[in-house]
């Protein structure tokens, strides 16, 4: 029998060489073979494991070892204080996304009941964290990977949050007619050149990578926002650490005002926003650079 703190000191020191989060990703491995919370983990680190749960956490390790996404092989992933259902089918969260919460819940701020869409949802994670903070609003979220949305709905579900609704579709192509009061995306951003490419590689491409141009997905959603934005509506998008500029650009082509990007608590710009329309905005700044 082995000690629950010796496993986990065990096979961190086997993922050290393959994971920058080893400790991490240690606890929450053996956390999840005991079927148990990482606070009631560490609160019992003299619990053992039992043969039978040293043979799913060896596969668990191989499967780490070559890549998977912790997310992948416990099924769950926090994000914005939520506990999400994750698969295969859809994106793994990551803490920099909830910036783009922070600025949608920052547009929507002393709106009265507002619209929010968040385009191409992926496991949900934008949609659910503004519901549940905004319990008044009408939250939509659109994706094209009927899977998807399948593990979205369970995560709605799950949480309780009956202020959303779910379609699908590409972009905006379920959405006729109807208009928002913010528009949020994190859509695919890296080109299928780019070497990064190679660490995402258990994640779904089409959440990755829209191509050979990276800024074609946000070019596209940039592009329809405008007939689905109320006036002064916003659209904010996240995107790559080196893409600010060219996003800026994007929005300033478009005709949205009120330009600018915020960074991610590394330091890298993240997400870039604009209110349309630009002409009920002329009197504001536009901000050409990141804050």
């Amino acid at each position: 029998m082995i000690r629950a703190a010796d496993a986990i000191a065990a096979l961190r020191e086997r993922l050290a060489a393959a994971s920058p989060s080893a400790a991490l990703d240690a606890e929450l491995m053996v956390a999840h073979v005991l079927g148990l919370g990482r606070a009631a983990l560490a609160a019992e680190p003299q619990r053992t494991l039992a043969p039978e749960e040293l043979t799913t956490l060896e596969a668990l390790a191989r499967r780490r070892l070559a890549g998977e996404p912790v997310a992948y092989l416990t099924g769950r992933r926090e994000f914005w204080s939520l506990e999400l259902e994750v698969t295969p089918d859809v994106l793994v969260p990551r803490p920099e996304t909830e910036l783009l919460v922070e600025r949608t819940l920052a547009a929507i701020a002393g709106l009265a009941r507002p619209a929010v869409l968040d385009l191409g949802t992926g496991s949900g994670a934008i949609a659910l964290a503004v519901a549940r903070e905004r319990a008044d609003a009408a939250v939509t979220a659109t994706d094209a990977s009927p899977a998807a949305l399948a593990v979205a709905r369970r995560n709605a579900a799950r949480l309780g949050l009956a202020n959303l609704r779910f379609f699908t579709g590409d972009w905006y192509a379920p959405l006729a007619g109807a208009r928002f009061d913010a528009i949020a995306s994190n859509p695919p951003y890296v080109a299928e050149d780019d070497p990064a490419l190679a660490g995402l590689a258990h994640e779904p491409r089409l959440a990755v990578s829209p191509g050979p141009d990276g800024l074609a997905a946000l070019a596209a959603v940039t592009a329809g926002a405008a007939v689905h934005l109320a006036p002064g509506g916003r659209l904010l998008l996240e995107h790559g650490a080196a893409q600010g500029a060219a996003v800026r650009a994007l929005l300033g082509a478009a005709g949205f005002g009120r330009i600018e990007t915020r960074r991610d608590l590394a330091g890298h710009e993240r997400v870039t926003e604009g209110a349309w329309p630009r002409e009920a905005l002329e009197s504001a700044p536009l901000t050409e650079g990141s804050r």
